[in-house]
C-alpha cells in the first residue's frame, strides 16, 4: 500500500481512539497522530496485540501503544513531542526484523511500518506465568513457585543446574534474606531472623521437583515452552507510560497519587520516600533516618490519611512514619525498645480512618501481631495475634485495612488458609470469614465506600470481595493462569483493578458481568501495590515496577 493510503487508513482508525483520551478531545476534532504504522509478520500477516514502545533520545519516559486487529498502531500527538525516537516491540515469539527508529515532527504524522521475525531466544521472552505453565508437574507443586518471585524470576530457577541437594541449601540461604532483597541488592536479615519461602515439610518435595525440570541433568529443556495469547479487542485500546527512576536499585513497592497529581512511592530497599512529577519525570527523594543501624533498609506500605498526609511502614527500621506534604516534615513513631527484636518488622499500616478515634493500626510481621498507635501520645497498644476460630491455627496476617468505622480487616496469607478476619475496634473481638476456595493466600486490598473489602487472592489467582453485610466472600478468577494478583481496588465506575506479580499484565474486572480486560505491559513488571486515580476520565491506573526501577501509568481509552 502506498504511504498516502496508509496515512488515510490509520488517521481514520485513530480518530475515535484519540477522541476518548479526554472529555475535551471528545468535543473537538482530534489532532493528527504523531506516529503511525502497521505491524506484519510472515507467519500471521497483520499482527494484532503487539506492544509498540517509543522512547525519545535522552528521555527517561517511554510511551507504548498496542496494535489493533489490522496490525495498525497510532501514537497520539499529545504523547510524542518532536525528536528522534527508538522503537521496540513486545510480542512473544517475535522480535523486530531490524532496528526501528522514527523522526517525529510536531504537527505532522510520521509513518513507520514494522516487520516481525521469529525470535531466536524464546526463553528470554517468557513471563513467570508462562514458565510455570510450561513446566510439567502437579498444580499444587507448581504453586510453590509463588514463594520465589518476590525476589527473582522463575527463569532463574528453571535454567539453573542445581541438584536437589543444592536446592535445599539454596532454600536455607534464601530464608535469611530481607523481603526486599533481590539480585541487585541482596540484603541479609540480622541474627536469628528467618523468612522461609516454603511451607514447613515441603522443602525436599520441591527440591526434587525443581531438579527434575531444570538443567541439572539435561542440556536443554525436554518440554515445549508455552506462550499466552496476545491482547485483542479492548485490551489493545490503551496507552502505557513508563517513567524510569534515577537509580537501578530503586524498588517502588507502593505507588499512590495525591490530590495535586504528584506520584509518591515507597522504596523497598532504601531509606527514602520519593515524589515523581509525571509532567517531567523528575524525582525528589526525602530521606528517612535509619533507626536501627546494621538492620536491612527499606519501607513497604504507603498510605494517605484523610488530610492527605502520608504514612509509611518502616519494616526492619522500627515503627512507622508520618510525612506532612505541606511542610515536608517527617515524624517517626518508633516501636518501644522492650518490643524490639531481630525479627520486628512493621510492613503494613492503616491510617485511613484514624480520625474516628485517633488510632492507627500497625502490623508486626513477626508473630502476625496487631498493634495500634495513639497518634496524640505516640503510645502503642498490643492488640495481639489471632487464631482461626475453632482451630489452633494462627492467622498469618499480610495486608491490613481499616473500614469506615476504623475496625480492621486482616488478610490471611497462611498456607492452606483462605479467609479474611475482622477485628472490632471497641471489643477487639475477631470475626473470620472463610473464602469459597482454600489456600487463597490473600495479600493486599482496599475498602470501598460500602465497607466492602476488595483484595488480591495471590494463591487463588483471583480477585476477592468481602461484603460485611452478608458475611460472604465472592471471587472472580483471572483469565491468565498463574497471575498471582497481589492487590485490588474498586474504581469510581464499579470496575476492579489488579496487577500480576507473575504475568506482566494489568487486569480490569467488571464484577457485574464477570468480564476481564487484561493489558500487557511493555516489559517484565513485578507488580505489588496498585492504585487508581479516579480524578481522570477515563480513570488511570498506577503501579511500580518493583524490579524494573520504574513507575507505570496505564490509560485505558474506553
Amino acid at each position: 500500500m502506498r504511504i498516502e493510503g496508509i496515512l488515510r487508513a490509520l488517521f481514520a482508525a485513530s480518530a475515535s481512539l484519540l477522541a476518548s483520551i479526554s472529555s475535551a478531545a471528545s468535543q473537538a476534532p482530534p489532532a493528527a497522530p504523531a506516529l503511525i504504522g502497521q505491524i506484519t509478520s510472515a507467519q500471521e500477516g497483520a499482527t494484532e496485540g503487539v506492544v509498540v514502545s517509543a522512547r525519545k533520545d535522552g528521555s527517561t519516559i517511554t510511551i507504548s501503544v498496542v496494535s489493533d486487529g489490522e496490525g495498525r498502531y497510532a501514537f497520539p500527538a499529545a504523547k510524542l513531542l518532536g525528536g528522534h525516537y527508538t522503537l521496540a516491540v513486545r510480542a512473544a515469539g517475535y522480535d523486530l526484523d531490524g532496528a526501528a527508529v522514527a523522526d517525529v515532527v510536531p504537527d505532522l504524522t510520521t509513518a513507520v511500518d514494522l516487520k516481525l521475525r521469529p525470535t531466536e531466544n524464546l526463553p528470554e521472552q517468557l513471563t513467570n506465568s508462562e514458565w510455570i505453565e510450561s513446566v510439567p508437574g502437579a498444580p499444587e507443586t507448581k504453586k510453590l513457585f509463588l514463594g520465589c518471585t518476590d525476589c527473582h524470576t522463575v527463569q532463574r530457577i528453571i535454567e539453573s543446574n542445581h541438584t536437589a541437594a543444592e536446592f535445599l541449601q539454596v532454600f536455607d540461604r534464601m530464608a535469611g534474606y530481607y523481603p526486599g532483597a533481590w539480585p541487585e541488592q541482596p540484603q541479609r536479615l540480622v541474627g536469628d531472623a528467618r523468612r522461609p519461602a516454603l511451607p514447613a515439610g515441603r522443602e525436599k518435595e520441591f527440591a526434587d521437583y525443581l531438579a527434575s525440570i531444570n538443567l541439572s541433568k539435561v542440556a536443554t529443556h525436554p518440554y515445549p515452552l508455552k506462550t499466552f495469547a496476545r491482547p485483542t479487542g479492548r485490551a489493545t485500546r490503551v496507552i502505557i507510560t513508563e517513567y524510569d527512576l534515577p537509580r537501578k536499585i530503586i524498588q517502588p513497592h507502593d505507588v499512590i497519587v495525591d490530590n495535586d497529581g504528584m506520584v509518591w512511592f515507597s522504596h523497598f530497599g532504601e531509606q527514602f520516600l520519593s515524589k515523581l512529577d509525571p509532567k517531567t519525570g523528575a524525582v525528589t527523594d526525602f530521606p528517612i533516618p535509619e533507626q536501627k543501624p546494621g538492620f536491612p533498609t527499606g519501607t513497604l506500605d504507603l498510605e494517605a490519611d484523610e488530610d492527605g498526609n502520608l504514612w509509611i511502614g518502616l519494616m526492619y527500621q522500627s515503627g512507622i512514619a508520618k510525612f506532612d506534604r505541606k511542610t515536608e516534615k517527617l515524624t517517626i513513631f518508633p516501636i518501644p525498645p522492650e518490643w524490639q527484636k531481630n525479627t520486628t518488622q512493621q510492613a503494613h499500616i492503616s491510617p485511613t480512618a484514624s480520625k474516628v478515634d485517633g488510632k492507627i493500626w500497625v502490623k508486626n510481621s513477626a508473630g502476625s501481631l496487631i498493634w495500634r498507635l495513639d497518634i496524640a501520645t505516640g503510645h502503642y497498644e498490643n492488640v495481639g495475634a489471632f487464631d482461626i476460630p475453632g482451630t489452633n491455627k494462627r492467622i498469618t496476617i499480610y495486608g491490613i485495612n481499616a473500614d469506615l468505622q476504623n475496625n480492621l480487616y486482616i488478610l490471611d496469607f497462611g498456607y492452606d488458609n483462605g479467609g479474611i478476619g475482622r477485628i472490632d475496634a471497641r471489643t477487639k473481638q475477631l470475626t473470620y470469614f472463610k473464602s469459597p476456595t482454600p489456600d487463597t493466600r490473600a495479600r493486599r486490598g482496599k475498602v470501598d465506600t460500602e465497607n466492602r473489602l476488595w483484595f488480591g487472592e495471590y494463591g487463588g489467582n483471583a480477585i476477592g470481595m468481602l461484603d460485611p453485610k452478608t458475611g460472604t466472600i465472592s471471587e472472580w478468577r483471572l483469565p491468565t493462569p498463574w497471575s498471582a494478583p497481589y492487590d485490588a481496588v474498586l474504581d469510581r465506575n464499579g470496575e476492579v483493578w489488579t496487577g500480576s506479580v507473575m504475568s506482566d499484565r494489568v487486569a480490569r474486572l467488571d464484577p457485574r458481568t464477570g468480564q476481564f480486560v487484561e493489558y500487557l505491559l511493555p516489559r517484565e513488571t513485578n507488580i505489588r501495590r496498585v492504585f487508581v486515580d479516579n480524578s481522570t476520565t477515563p480513570v488511570t491506573f498506577w503501579v511500580g515496577s518493583n524490579h524494573g526501577a520504574s513507575i507505570i501509568k496505564v490509560e485505558p481509552l474506553e
